[in-house]
C-alpha cells in the first residue's frame, strides 16, 4: 500500500508494539524487563520483539552466549519514532486523562513540562490545520493524485 499512514501502522500499529517501544524510550532492553514493565504474555512479548526487529524498529543483540540471552535496542528507524511517541502522548494527556497526566515530558535541564507541538523543520512553524494540508507527493500513483484533488476540491468548497 503507497500510505505512509497504512506502512507506518503496519510497522507499528499493534498496541502492544507501541508500548514496548515506550519502555525502549524509557531504557529497557533485555526480554525479562518488557515483561516486567508491561504484565505481557511471553509468546505475545516474543513476536512482537520479533516483529519491531522486522520492522527494523530494533535489533536484536548477544549479550550472553551461555546460556543465550539477547537485548533489544532502538535502530536509528526505531528512534525516529520518538517524535511520534510523544505527539501520543500528549494528544492522550489532553484528551483522555481526566484525572491529570500520569507522564509529561519535560526539559532535561530545568524539569519544566513542555507542551509538544509539530512544527515544519524549515520555518519552525507549527503544522497547524489551517496553514498546511496534505498534498500528493512526488512518488504518488493515479489513485493517491486523485484522492488528495478530490479532498482538495472538498476543502475548498466548506472554505469558500
Amino acid at each position: 500500500m503507497p500510505c505512509p499512514i497504512a506502512r507506518a501502522l503496519d510497522r507499528v500499529g499493534e498496541w502492544w508494539s507501541i508500548l514496548i517501544l515506550r519502555d525502549a524510550f524509557h531504557g529497557l532492553t533485555r526480554f525479562d524487563q518488557f515483561q516486567r514493565s508491561l504484565l505481557i504474555a511471553p509468546n505475545m512479548l516474543t513476536k512482537r520483539l520479533n516483529d519491531l526487529v522486522a520492522a527494523g524498529l530494533l535489533e536484536r543483540r548477544l549479550y550472553n552466549e551461555h546460556p543465550p540471552r539477547y537485548e533489544y535496542v532502538l535502530t536509528d528507524v526505531g528512534h525516529d519514532f520518538r517524535p511520534v511517541m510523544i505527539a501520543m502522548m500528549a494528544w492522550g494527556n489532553r484528551h483522555f486523562a481526566p484525572e491529570g497526566a500520569s507522564s509529561i515530558v519535560v526539559d532535561a535541564e530545568t524539569e519544566e513540562a513542555a507542551d509538544p507541538v509539530l512544527v515544519d523543520r524549515a520555518t519552525l512553524r507549527p503544522l497547524t490545520e489551517a496553514d498546511f494540508k496534505f498534498a500528493a507527493g512526488p512518488a504518488a500513483n493515479d489513485d493517491v493524485k486523485r484522492r488528495m484533488a478530490f479532498v482538495d476540491r472538498k476543502r475548498k468548497k466548506t472554505d469558500g
